[in-house]
């Protein structure tokens, strides 16, 4: 008897989850029927690849590796079908999209309608998670491509740079360079500055400016959104680097903020597509960034 992928499926959902009956449920099947097909595994490639208990399933060190060449296995069975598809009708079926949380609420709601429009066979699954974890789930197979900052650790995947996303300082009305039209780095000399907490790919990048000037930040504060942060400036706790595609957005609905654009250079981001360089529907990838950046450059 030959090894399946539902018995690799099963498998992969037991590591995960632990539980046979949290696997059985995830993958609609019958707790009996999911721990048959199970021993049936082991019986076949005559290793023990799990301890089982009362309370929870624990993965043994031989069924650790089992599972990581099951994940690969599923991936590329995964990746012939997406190939198969892409081949008989380009941009169509699902597509599973990680986007940034300082991307998804300011650009996906301007470009996902016309998208549609073009290519209505397509079907796009959004998740909106911060990079590293987005980074993960494509390394996992989990994610198709994702939508981020560019210049992070990204492994040996692909990237397609789509276009750059200038950064803007947001002062409070009253502040000492809310009459300036332009400031450069130098003017953030001894200013407090409001961040995003760690993990955000953001804050990695608008530190080295605020550093460079002489800024230094708010220590006892770090904001989780985008939101918060222009909220806080509102209120005069301090100023903060914005990027410009969530300016209409978050400043539109604040009072009490003004914004300041840089002089060259301008500090900004370079906003792109990153994909596994294995993933079969690469030249989908590339017409969606494509379509992207058409969007984006319309906008200006």
């Amino acid at each position: 008897m030959k090894i399946t992928l539902r018995q690799l499926e099963y498998l992969t959902a037991l590591a995960e989850l632990r539980s046979f009956h949290r696997a059985a449920a995830a993958c609609h099947v019958s707790q009996p029927a999911l721990s048959t097909q199970i021993r049936q595994l082991e019986d076949q490639l005559g290793v023990k690849l799990l301890e089982r208990n009362q309370r929870m399933v624990l993965v043994t060190s031989a069924g650790e590796e089992i599972v990581r060449r099951a994940h690969m296995v599923l991936n590329g069975a995964n990746d012939l079908m997406e190939a198969a598809q892409s081949l008989a009708l380009p941009m169509s079926g699902t597509l599973r999209l990680g986007v940034i949380p300082t991307i998804a609420p300011y650009f996906l709601p301007r470009v996902l309608p016309q998208v549609r429009d073009q290519y209505p066979d397509l079907r796009l699954l959004l998740y909106e998670e911060k990079t590293d974890v987005l980074v993960r789930l494509l390394h996992e197979g989990k994610l198709d491509l994702a939508l981020l900052a560019l210049g992070v650790e990204l492994g040996n995947l692909e990237t397609m740079a789509l276009f750059d996303d200038p950064f803007v300082l947001a002062v409070p009305e009253g502040h000492k360079l809310a009459g300036r039209k332009t400031v450069t780095e130098t003017d953030l000399f001894d200013e407090q500055v409001l961040l995003l907490e760690d993990g955000h790919c953001l804050r990695d990048q608008v530190w080295p400016v605020c550093e460079n000037g002489g800024a230094h930040e708010l220590g006892d504060f770090r904001a989780s959104s985008l939101s918060t942060l222009t909220q806080m400036v509102s209120s005069s706790v301090g100023i903060t680097l914005l990027p410009k595609m969530s300016v209409e957005v978050e400043v539109g609905r604040s009072e009490n903020i003004v914004l300041c654009r840089f002089r060259r250079p301008v500090p900004f981001r370079s906003i792109g597509l990153v994909w596994r360089g294995s993933a079969p529907r690469k030249g989908d990838f590339h017409l969606i960034g494509k379509t992207f950046a058409r969007l984006q450059k319309s906008w200006k």
